[in-house]
């Protein structure tokens, strides 16, 4: 009886192809393994260059705190001096000159403050600079779980793959086991009815009679 479909059997070639394949597949495995390694330890880093720039950020603002409150201390305290001056120097002519020494004073504290607040506006800026990093950590953050997510995915889809191969190829081998023991279950039948046709034809000749028709119609 001949088979319903013609069954191919795989070749050294075949097989030889899917264990390249396999190979391939287990090659990018290891790659999106180290890329995966790479994205954590990324991750990592930017964590921690995420506390370092938050921690600069609250000691900038305290340090800013500090200037301020200091330069309008000193700002007050010199005015007050300046007001207590001009109010002792009204009886006396002779405190002229050291009012003139005050208002110096007060014009180098006056430079003195405008660099503070220079300092305090590039103090201002680096805030400005910490918070901008700041608002990119989250971004960041979701661009690695993303890749990490397509990287699991792409795991997923090779082992999904590999599986497959693995199943049909255990399939082709089930039937073509099936085959050779039907092909040799068919050769045995083929012998038995030979042999059979052969003792018939002998009985017949020794007895005399013809065979007839019949013994072809069992023929294959």
């Amino acid at each position: 009886m001949e088979p319903l479909y013609p069954i191919r059997r795989l070749t050294p070639t075949d097989i030889h192809l899917i264990e390249a394949r396999i190979a391939a597949n287990d090659r990018e495995i290891q790659t999106l393994l180290r890329d995966n390694q790479r994205l954590a330890a990324a991750h990592v880093a930017l964590k921690q260059d995420a506390t370092a720039a938050q921690d600069d950020l609250r000691r900038a603002s305290a340090a800013a705190a500090s200037v301020k409150a200091d330069r309008d201390a000193r700002v007050r305290e010199v005015y007050d001096r300046s007001l207590k001056l001009e109010v002792e120097a009204r009886p006396f002519d002779g405190i002229a000159a050291d009012l003139g020494r005050v208002r110096a004073a007060i014009e180098e504290l006056r430079a003195e403050r405008k660099d503070r607040l220079e300092n305090l506006m590039a103090i201002e800026g680096e805030i400005a600079a910490a918070q901008s990093e700041l608002r990119r950590v989250p971004q960041l953050r979701s661009e690695i779980e993303a890749a990490q997510r397509e990287i699991h995915q792409g795991r997923e889809a090779i082992q999904r793959e590999r599986e497959m191969q693995t199943t049909n190829f255990q399939i082709d081998r089930a039937m073509e086991k099936h085959l050779v023991a039907m092909a040799r279950e068919a050769e045995k039948l083929r012998s038995e009815l030979a042999d059979a046709e052969k003792r018939a034809v002998a009985m017949a000749a020794a007895s005399g009679l013809n065979p007839g028709p019949g013994f072809d119609l069992i023929r294959y």
